[in-house]
């Protein structure tokens, strides 16, 4: 009885394996493309910011502006990398990656936009001039490629003082 369970167990583990492989290289995928838009918003490259997103991209940004497209997407980038962002960093930290199914991940992302002057009225600048955000990205794969169908980003408000 136990060897047959060990059996079924061993079986089971094995036949699971794939499936981990696969996640596995999904999930580095994944942080390499937003390792990779980090690097294009810290050289103000909005076309390399916009490479993964897909053609009908629906997003939100921190003005609560939305819009749909993959053109919309890199105009907005480019107004604000030319502007109110010219010359700020980013910081990407993601904090999960959850696959709702293996094709399609919900990544949520800690961003940090350092080196923020001014911003446009609605979003205030931190004295410390780092725009703190949620960032939530949901990735689907088709043809074996990763594109953010999906961008939504809330700026973290200062806590309140009692």
């Amino acid at each position: 009885m136990r060897r047959t369970f060990a059996v079924l167990l061993v079986s089971a583990w094995v036949a699971a394996a794939p499936a981990r492989a696969q996640r596995v290289g999904a999930e580095k995928a994944i942080r390499a493309i937003v390792a990779e838009q980090a690097a294009a918003w810290d050289a103000g490259d909005a076309a390399g910011y916009a490479r993964h997103v897909s053609a009908d991209v629906s997003f939100t940004n921190v003005f609560g502006m939305v819009m749909y497209g993959a053109p919309s997407f890199l105009e907005r980038q480019r107004q604000i990398l030319s502007t109110f962002f010219k010359g700020t960093t980013k910081r990407h930290e993601i904090r999960r990656i959850r696959f709702v199914t293996p094709d399609v991940a919900i990544v949520d992302i800690d961003n940090e936009v350092r080196g923020v002057k001014a911003m446009p009225a609605g979003v205030a600048v931190p004295p410390d001039g780092v725009l703190r955000t949620q960032l939530m990205e949901v990735f689907a794969r088709r043809k074996g490629q990763w594109w953010i169908e999906a961008y939504h980003n809330v700026d973290l408000k200062p806590a309140a003082k009692p």
